[in-house]
């Protein structure tokens, strides 16, 4: 996939700079550890572009966020592929 849809919760004392931060690094660091071939096609490390996408959601809307989430395959195969 070219994206990825994430659903997190976190503290109010947290920045969603640092929240990408920790989900886009923490992420490529796994990553290149169980596929350390990777780092050929990868060399810089540099797994996820600069670009991201942040939004907030209430209770009322998390449900059907997460739902959306959950069903981005079946999504995408209807959008793009189908």
């Amino acid at each position: 996939p070219e994206h990825v849809h994430c659903v997190v919760e976190v503290s109010f004392t947290i920045s969603v700079s640092k929240v990408l931060q920790f989900l886009k690094g923490g992420s490529a660091k796994l990553f290149f550890e169980f596929a350390p071939r990777m780092r050929l096609r990868y060399p810089r490390g540099h797994l996820w572009s600069r670009g991201k996408f942040a939004s907030s959601v209430g209770f009322v809307q998390l449900d059907k966020v997460t739902e959306y989430v959950r069903n981005q395959s079946e999504h995408h195969e209807t959008t793009f592929l189908g």
